[in-house]
């Protein structure tokens, strides 16, 4: 019986690589709790998660129709099926994932990092901005390191991602988060005035003009 369980799951797991709808429903036909195992597993390498990293769209969305709660677990390396779709560029997937389910922009993976932090980092305009709109809470989260999407930008000197989260956080009102402190006590105009890094002064200098005049005696001390 235990040889039939390793068996099914290792099936399992290629109908994942391959993207096989078909074989999915096959697989829950012969074993109908097949996908409930995973809900009594901490931090585990599920089906979606293989699927987000091949980049099998359809079979990822299926699954996640059938098994909501797949979507909101890690793997052993801290990472959601979305944060994997993500780091292997898998953007239609990260979209139909965004459309199911918006919540999962502040999903926490490893370092407390979510999806809005990482598109930060990689200074995606687009994606930054349809996370925003679909989940505007998540400009509140904050890394491990206290860090909010606004200060991971300006530390990956992602400028126009910088210039999207200035925009956002003054559209929603919300100016204050731009003088919350990372663990080092540092707001993202100190982190920016330290760079000493022209386009970025110039920029928040621009920008300070519109949100505090006050800053600007920070930038140009």
């Amino acid at each position: 019986m235990a040889f039939q369980i390793v068996d099914i799951y290792e099936r399992l797991d290629m109908v994942a690589q391959d993207g096989d709808i078909e074989g999915l429903y096959e697989l829950i036909a012969e074993y109908p709790n097949i996908l409930e195992h995973f809900d009594n597993v901490s931090f585990c390498e599920t089906p979606l998660h293989i699927a987000a990293e091949k980049g099998q769209t359809h079979f990822a969305m299926e699954l996640m129709n059938l098994k909501p709660s797949l979507a909101l677990k890690l793997n052993v390396s801290g990472f959601s099926p979305m944060h994997l779709a993500l780091q292997n560029n898998h953007i239609r997937m990260v979209r139909g994932f965004l459309a199911m389910d918006s919540s999962l922009v502040s999903i926490k993976g490893r370092g407390r990092i979510t999806l809005l932090h990482y598109v930060a980092q990689l200074g995606n305009e687009d994606l930054l901005s349809e996370f925003l709109f679909a989940c505007p809470s998540s400009v509140e989260d904050l890394t491990i390191k206290c860090e909010t999407a606004v200060h991971v930008a300006v530390k990956s000197q992602q400028f126009m991602a910088f210039k999207v989260l200035l925009g956002w956080v003054r559209r929603v009102n919300r100016e204050e988060i731009l003088d919350w402190k990372d663990e080092d006590g540092n707001t993202v105009f100190h982190i920016a005035a330290s760079m000493n890094q022209t386009e970025v002064d110039v920029s928040l200098i621009i920008k300070c003009l519109l949100f505090d005049t006050n800053m600007i005696s920070i930038l140009l001390k």
